[in-house]
């Protein structure tokens, strides 16, 4: 994450598009949102774009054959398809698991969450796990450090509910502990040594990583972290066997979005230079944070616009690795706030679930109140205070449960056959014939396999 909003690397705007964006600009002064911002999403080269990336790539053709004991065609049988669970990622933060104030508030908190999300943003800030050095805050029963609980408490979570780990971040030049030296050798002996206790403890339950987080604004407080970002490539390659091929080594940056496409853009650009000197970057993640209302003037900027955007990712999907949505927050502005919010969040998921080589979506605080300092003023989280679900809770809840989620039935035809399109995931499989009904499972997954034959039991 990060503390403030950066508006470095700007697009730089034509002087015919600038009427345009003062003019939105203009119309946020009354409303964050406006009318000639919403005009963008309804455009229908935009809507259909991403309704067609949606179906091209977010779900696959499964054919379901069903046979008997001796291998014989069952046809007119009846098949129901119920999808369970969804490949793609859907995530949050989990900083505040177990931290909370009641026992109800726990609970709510929890089911909030495993009921939209599977996939868990686990915090290894180096000033959590490690304090005052030699504490490490790794066990349960370790003090108790607020949005840093120990890493040990999301294993049991995660297997209880299916969800995926991710740990955030190995290396960033913020949130350290100020006993750290500022010896460039010093410090990578330091990190050597971290990157190794985090892979032979956690390489096993948790298997994405940020590797290296914000390195295009980091500072010079510590002499390691020089202009030339060198230190980038080698903390992949420290990394790397010591997490072993099974593990995603991901970088992550901040808000891209305002950037230009391909090569102008300096995180394009720095990828591109990573992997040609082969770096093993296996992920990419996009920040995409408005810490206020009034951030969301920024909207304005033709970055912003959905076309932009999907061009953006478009030109990163050129490196074939996985892309992630790493940290979202969307404020609730104060008139008309929850309405807002939820308008926003729907169409920034679409095109981000539409985005060709998006793996996963992360939204950063779940609950107004959770976030970090003064990010708490954006009200920023899909919950209220209280755990309540708020517009944009419902709003995901629909998108991922409903309309991105695969349910139908049919009858087998003479060759025993059922053919549908689904959303990636695992689904539960129901046939019924010769007035029995019986129960099967199948994984729809885009590497897998497509064709699953399913035997009656007598």
């Amino acid at each position: 994450m990060t503390n403030e909003m950066y508006d470095g690397w700007s697009r730089p705007i034509a002087t015919a598009a600038m009427g345009a964006v003062l003019a939105i600009a203009g119309e946020m002064a009354e409303a964050q949102t406006p009318e000639s911002y919403r005009k963008l999403w309804s455009d229908p080269a935009v809507t259909q774009r991403i309704e067609r990336n949606i179906e091209e790539h977010r779900k696959g053709d499964a054919t379901v054959k069903v046979v008997g004991e001796e291998g014989q065609a069952v046809k007119d049988a009846s098949v129901e398809v119920c999808q369970k669970t969804h490949e793609f990622l859907f995530g949050c933060n989990a900083f505040v698991l177990g931290q909370l104030d009641s026992p109800e508030k726990h609970r709510k908190y929890e089911e909030a969450f495993v009921r939209l999300f599977n996939f868990a943003t686990v915090p290894f800030y180096w000033e959590g796990t490690e304090p005052k050095q030699g504490e490490l805050r790794y066990a349960e029963g370790s003090r108790d450090i607020w949005r840093r609980p120990p890493p040990d408490r999301y294993i049991p979570f995660a297997k209880k509910h299916g969800i995926t780990l991710k740990g955030h971040p190995l290396l960033w030049h913020a949130y350290n502990p100020p006993w750290l030296p500022k010896d460039a050798e010093a410090l990578k002996k330091l990190y050597q040594k971290r990157f190794a206790d985090i892979a032979r403890r956690y390489a096993k339950d948790i298997k994405i990583w940020d590797v290296v987080n914000e390195s295009l604004c980091s500072t010079k407080a510590y002499p390691l972290y020089t202009s030339d970002r060198a230190y980038v490539a080698w903390a992949f390659r420290e990394a790397a066997p010591l997490f072993g091929p099974d593990n995603l080594l991901m970088i992550n940056e901040v808000n891209f979005s305002n950037c230009s496409v391909g090569e102008a853009n300096p995180y394009y650009r720095q990828v591109k230079q990573l992997l040609a000197d082969g770096v093993g970057v296996k992920g990419i993640g996009f920040q995409f944070h408005f810490f206020s209302p009034e951030a969301l003037k920024s909207l304005a900027n033709p970055g912003y616009a959905p076309k932009a955007m999907l061009d953006a990712y478009d030109s990163f999907a050129a490196f074939n690795v996985p892309l992630f949505v790493t940290e979202i927050t969307i404020p609730t502005p104060a008139k008309d706030g929850q309405a807002e919010q939820a308008e926003l969040v729907g169409n920034f998921y679409k095109l981000w679930f539409s985005a060709p080589r998006m793996a996963g979506i992360t939204w950063w605080n779940l609950g107004d109140g959770t976030a970090v300092k003064g990010e708490n003023k954006a009200r920023g989280g899909l919950v209220d205070e209280n755990f309540d679900p708020k517009q944009s809770y419902r709003t995901l809840d629909r998108l991922i449960h409903q309309e991105w989620k695969t349910r139908l039935s049919a009858k087998t035809d003479s060759q025993g056959v059922f053919r549908f399109r689904g959303f990636y995931g695992k689904y539960s499989v129901k046939i019924t014939a010769g007035g029995k009904t019986q129960d099967y499972s199948i994984d729809l997954a885009r590497d897998g396999r497509t064709m699953h034959q399913l035997t009656l039991k007598p």
